[in-house]
């Protein structure tokens, strides 16, 4: 896919996605969703990739939807119409790669919605965000209305939206919307630190197997769901070849050299899950 509104490289078993509108304050338009869409899966795709990052240039991480570009000529009552934030959050949500935002500045609306899928958001200690949604009668978009809560508990949930207030990056930091603050000029190396340890330190077959899982098994009433993918997930491990490497790698105090891919080694995980839940 050629891109026009984002940036995408590989390096060092990264995939880096980077928002490149700075003339609009990376607005988020139509043709952004598609991209950064299409930049996520590409990155799951890749068994080269373990780690994807998602960031921004200039100042601003995201101010939220470009409202003067416009949806371009959809039609949204078809039943095969996607929101366009959805575009975005779910591939990131179906990910078998962890995902880090790096929030290099402010970020409003969808510019923060769709970073709720992600693993991790590493942030700059002067950003604000903000749920404006209710302040421009909008309704909030990329599944965030079941994202937030279970990020920051639903009392702050119903607080954020409900006021669309700008949130500062210290009570953002203390209610558990981002993972660390960091200064600006810091956030994307910050990022990269995460990433190189997820890269070298983690099975790729567990990081998908984890992330997954995890978003699967929140919504269940009981642990009962998680029993049963754990029938599935704990005999794979136990026969796959990265447990070895990581029981070496422990006991020899050296750093793991896994060689798994977690597309390949999990053809079944769509199916667990779905059997877990159902």
């Amino acid at each position: 896919m050629t891109y026009t509104t984002i940036t995408y490289a590989v390096e060092d078993a990264i995939a880096t996605i980077t928002l490149n509108r700075p003339e609009a304050r990376n607005g988020f338009t139509a043709d952004m969703a598609n991209e950064l869409g299409a930049a996520i899966t590409a990155a799951d795709l890749d068994d080269d990739v373990r780690v994807i990052v998602l960031t921004a240039t200039g100042k601003y991480f995201c101010v939220g939807m470009d409202l003067s570009a416009g949806g371009g000529q959809e039609d949204m009552d078809s039943p095969d119409w996607v929101e366009w934030a959805t575009r975005v959050a779910r591939p990131m949500t179906n990910a078998r790669k962890p995902v880090i935002a790096a929030l290099n500045g402010p970020a409003v609306g969808v510019g923060i919605t769709m970073t709720l899928p992600a693993d991790f958001r590493v942030a700059a200690d002067d950003a604000r965000f903000g749920f404006v949604f209710g302040r421009r009668g909008l309704a909030p978009e990329a599944g965030s209305l079941w994202y937030l809560p279970q990020l920051v508990g639903l009392a702050k949930a119903k607080e954020w939206m409900l006021t669309g207030r700008l949130i500062e990056a210290d009570e953002a930091l203390a209610a558990g919307l981002v993972t660390s603050l960091h200064p600006r000029e810091q956030v994307l190396d910050a990022a990269y630190a995460l990433a190189r340890e997820i890269a070298t330190e983690i099975a790729p077959g567990s990081a998908a197997v984890i992330r997954r899982g995890l978003v699967a098994m929140t919504a269940e009433g009981s642990p009962e769901a998680a029993f049963r993918f754990d029938k599935k997930t704990i005999p794979h491990a136990l026969r796959s070849k990265d447990i070895a490497e990581g029981i070496g790698a422990f006991l020899e105090k050296r750093e793991p050299s896994f060689t798994g891919v977690a597309r390949r080694d999990l053809p079944d995980l769509e199916k667990w899950i779905e059997d877990a839940i159902s």
